[in-house]
């Protein structure tokens, strides 16, 4: 019968025929180990040279890495086994001979790998990766789904910058000029007033020339936005979301956290609710610590973000920043204008924000004069306005980061290995 690799325990003493690519092989004079993949998993197949005999025996020993076969055997239980269960091959047959594969077992260096990142995707680590992160896309669904979200998918070419930046990729849209969305929030807030709770999850682009091992140039975004929905709500939904996804890894990814090394203690910590500290706090917080270069008005940059979630064990919220520093739509806190409904959500282990939400304004007289102080086009942004003209209501929204989340969960340090084909400031290939 066919099987997947993933499907083997249910296979126990049965024979079975997979697909799968050689990883890695070794032998001795009667023993050959495949190290055998197969997209859903590894494991490995022992060929014993008494039981198959001289020529599929000499075919196993002659197999390259990454050559791709088809492997018959019986599924045992093997203890020694991370995945917990072996092959004893009975038949080999050849699909194709892999030569000279450039990513060996021995070392290469990060540009290396970088350039052939179209095969360092078979290697069993960003195989674990990329499992971590379908794992949090499957619960980013599960978890909108069951809590009366309705998804959304906002354009990805736009006339206008929520953020407000110059930091866009621009384009031609016929005789317009456009850009690649920086976000989907504007355009989740209308989805909002005509569905109550929304979420979209898509690409992301921004223009900014970091090198950080926190930044891409293109990234995935979850972006809910709630009607009726005020700053703290808000905070209880992320808190709630980010431990859903948490535990569901931890769940459903313990060989993938195995294989990574994982430590996870430090996730099974990840439940909410999360610590909450002021930008006031966490200024005088961060001067105590010694960072003099720190004055009320300040954004934090990943020295600071990280020195403050040190003191957690959980993600922490820094709550209440400057209106100097935040976008254009943020609504003030109504005891003190001189701050906005916003918190920033910070990951611990130094992996930095990997949620951003406020209130938005939803008073279209205040709204107006914000996009008049940051010298936005009234005419772009006239349908925005239009949201406070008819039926507006107090609303709440948050982005996440996937790729940063996935980092952080899946504990590797540079975020080029959470996204199948990074786009960094010098890389567009492959």
């Amino acid at each position: 019968m066919k099987s997947t690799i993933a499907e083997l325990p249910k296979n126990v003493d049965k024979e079975v025929k997979i697909g799968a690519w050689i990883a890695n092989k070794r032998s001795s004079g009667k023993i050959a180990f495949l190290q055998l993949r197969d997209g859903t998993g590894f494991v490995q197949g022992v060929v014993v040279k008494s039981e198959v005999g001289e020529e599929l025996f000499q075919t196993a020993k002659s197999l390259t890495q990454e050559s791709s076969v088809y492997v018959t055997g019986l599924v045992q239980k093997d203890e020694r086994s991370p995945f917990g269960y072996e092959l004893l091959v009975k038949d080999v047959q050849l699909i194709h001979s892999s030569v000279d594969y450039p990513i060996t077992p021995k070392e290469h260096g990060t540009e290396f790998l970088m350039d052939n990142r179209h095969l360092w995707l078979r290697s069993k680590r960003q195989h674990a990766v990329m499992k971590v992160r379908n794992e949090i896309i499957r619960a980013t669904y599960e978890f909108f789904n069951e809590n009366g979200f309705t998804k959304v998918d906002p354009p990805i070419l736009t006339g206008s910058a929520p953020e407000g930046t110059t930091e866009l990729f621009a384009t031609k849209y016929f005789d317009e000029d456009a850009y690649l969305s920086q976000s989907g929030q504007l355009y989740m807030e209308a989805a909002a007033m005509a569905l109550g709770k929304v979420f979209s999850f898509g690409p992301t682009f921004r223009a900014e020339k970091s090198k950080t091992r926190r930044h891409l140039i293109e990234f995935w975004m979850i972006e809910p936005e709630m009607a009726f929905v005020e700053f703290e709500d808000n905070l209880v939904v992320q808190e709630e979301y980010v431990s859903f996804i948490v535990q569901s890894v931890l769940k459903n990814c313990a060989l993938e956290l195995k294989t990574l090394g994982r430590d996870t203690s430090k996730l099974e910590k990840i439940t909410a609710p999360f610590p909450r500290i002021s930008y006031d706090d966490a200024v005088k917080f961060l001067q105590e610590k010694g960072f003099d270069d720190i004055t009320w008005g300040d954004d934090f940059g990943a020295p600071h973000e990280t020195a403050i979630a040190e003191s957690y064990d959980k993600p922490v919220f820094i709550t209440h920043y400057p209106t100097t520093l935040k976008p254009f739509y943020m609504q003030p806190d109504p005891n003190r204008e001189d701050v906005v409904l916003c918190a920033d959500l910070i990951a611990p282990e130094g992996y930095g924000e990997i949620i951003g939400g406020s209130e938005r304004i939803h008073d279209m007289d205040l709204l107006e004069k914000r996009v008049e102080e940051h010298q936005l086009d009234t005419e772009t942004y006239k349908w925005y306005l239009e949201l406070r003209k008819y039926g507006s209501v107090p609303h709440s929204g948050f982005g996440l980061g996937l790729e940063r989340t996935v980092a952080w969960i899946s504990g590797v340090e540079h975020v080029r290995e959470s996204i199948p084909f990074p786009r960094l400031l010098n890389r567009l290939y492959p």
